[in-house]
C-alpha cells in the first residue's frame, strides 16, 4: 500500500470547511474516495464540490466500500460511539473528532475497542500539529523556560442559539463550553507539559445564552509536577473581542501567544532568560515587550498536518503517539471532573 484510501462520514460542519479541503486532498500519501451524510443530497453535493466518486447516504455503506482504508468521523458526539465500533468491525483505520463520547464511559468503550484492535485510531485534537504550539512544547522540554510555573489559555466565541445545533443541547453534545472547546486547551495544556492534569476546580454557568449548555467555563488545573494552569472558554463572547490568548510562564522565561488556540494562524514572542536572577526590591519593570523576540516557523496547515500524520502511521503500520484513543479518554476525564468540581464546588482529582 502507497496510498491510504479515505471516506468521510459526516461530509457537512467541519469536514466540509476544513478537513476536507486542507486536509485530506493536501496531505501527502492521502486520497478522498468516499463521503457519507444522513442529510439528504449533502454526501452528493459534497462530492461534486470536491470531486469525490462515491457518495453514499448511510453509513453502512461507506463501511462497506473496499475502496476505504480510512474513515474520517465528524457527526454529532452523541453518534460517536456507535459509528467507532461499526468501524472498528469494518476494519477501517480511524480518524474521529473531538470529544470521543457524550460520557467517560462511552470513551472508555471506544479505547476498549480501539485496543483490541490492529488498527490505527486517533483522535481529532488537530492543535498539537500547529508549528508554534509544536515549538512551545519543544521549548518546554529542552527547559529553555526553566520550571514551568503556570499557563493560561483562551479559547471563546460568540455562540447564539441556532435551531437544531447539536452542540447546544446536553445528550447531543455531552456539554457544553466545557465540552466542546475547554477540552481543546486541556489537550493542549498536557501536550506542552508531557504529562496529566490532576487535579481540577471549575465554574461552570449560564450568564447570556438561551439554552440547556453552559455558555460560560472557568477552569483551574494543577499538574503533578506543581505547574498550575487556567483556561476559561465561553460560548457568549464577541468574536472580534477575543484573541485567544496562550500564555506560558517559567522561572527563566515566557512563551506569549494569540490566535493560535484556534483553527490556525496566530503569532507567538517568547522571552528567553538565564538562570539565577537576584531579586529586585524596587521592582522596576520594562514594556511587557521589552526582551521578547517573535517565533518564526515554517507555515504548516494543522489539518493537513494531522491527516499525513495518521496516514503515514497507517502506511508504516505503527501505532500512533499523538492523540491516541487513550488520550482522548484523559481529556474527557479532566472535563468530567470539571463538571464534577462545579457542581459540588470542590477541587476535584482527576
Amino acid at each position: 500500500m502507497n496510498v491510504v484510501r479515505w471516506g468521510v462520514i459526516g461530509a457537512g460542519g467541519i469536514a466540509r470547511r476544513r478537513t476536507i479541503p486542507e486536509g485530506i486532498l493536501n496531505a501527502t500519501g492521502a486520497q478522498l474516495t468516499a463521503v457519507q451524510d444522513v442529510k439528504p443530497g449533502l454526501a452528493q453535493e459534497v462530492a461534486r464540490q470536491f470531486s469525490v466518486p462515491r457518495a453514499y447516504e448511510k453509513t453502512n455503506d461507506i463501511l462497506k466500500d473496499d475502496n476505504v482504508d480510512a474513515v474520517y468521523i465528524a457527526v454529532p458526539v452523541c453518534h460517536h460511539k456507535d459509528i467507532f465500533l461499526q468501524a472498528v468491525e469494518a476494519k477501517k483505520h480511524i480518524l474521529i473528532e473531538k470529544p470521543l463520547g457524550v460520557t467517560l464511559s462511552e470513551a472508555e468503550e471506544m479505547a476498549d475497542a480501539a485496543g483490541e484492535s490492529d488498527l490505527c485510531a486517533m483522535e481529532g485534537y488537530m492543535m498539537k500539529f500547529h508549528p508554534l504550539h509544536e515549538h512551545a512544547r519543544r521549548r518546554i522540554a529542552e527547559g529553555k523556560l526553566g520550571k514551568v510555573v503556570c499557563m493560561r489559555g483562551q479559547l471563546s466565541c460568540w455562540y447564539p442559539p441556532i435551531e437544531g445545533a447539536w452542540r447546544q443541547i446536553p445528550d447531543q453534545g455531552g456539554g457544553g463550553a466545557i465540552m466542546d472547546m475547554a477540552t481543546h486547551v486541556y489537550d493542549l495544556m498536557q501536550y506542552f507539559m508531557g504529562e496529566d492534569i490532576s487535579e481540577v476546580q471549575a465554574f461552570v454557568d449560564s450568564v447570556v445564552q438561551d439554552y440547556a449548555v453552559e455558555d460560560s467555563s472557568l477552569t483551574i488545573v494543577r499538574f503533578p509536577g506543581g505547574c498550575q494552569g487556567m483556561i476559561d472558554a465561553y460560548f457568549n463572547l464577541r468574536d472580534e473581542a477575543v484573541p485567544r490568548r496562550l500564555e506560558i510562564y517559567g522561572d527563566s522565561g515566557a512563551i506569549l501567544a494569540e490566535g493560535t488556540i484556534g483553527q490556525g494562524g496566530g503569532t507567538m514572542r517568547e522571552l528567553l532568560m538565564s538562570s539565577g536572577a537576584g531579586y529586585d526590591a524596587s521592582q522596576k519593570r520594562a514594556t511587557e515587550a521589552a526582551g521578547f523576540q517573535e517565533v518564526k516557523v515554517l507555515e504548516r496547515n494543522m489539518y493537513q498536518a494531522e491527516v499525513e500524520y495518521l496516514t503515514n502511521c497507517i502506511l508504516r503500520g505503527e501505532e500512533p503517539e499523538i492523540n491516541t484513543i487513550d488520550d482522548g479518554v484523559q481529556v474527557m476525564k479532566v472535563a468530567h471532573a470539571a463538571y464534577k468540581s462545579a457542581k459540588s464546588g470542590k477541587c476535584v482529582e482527576v
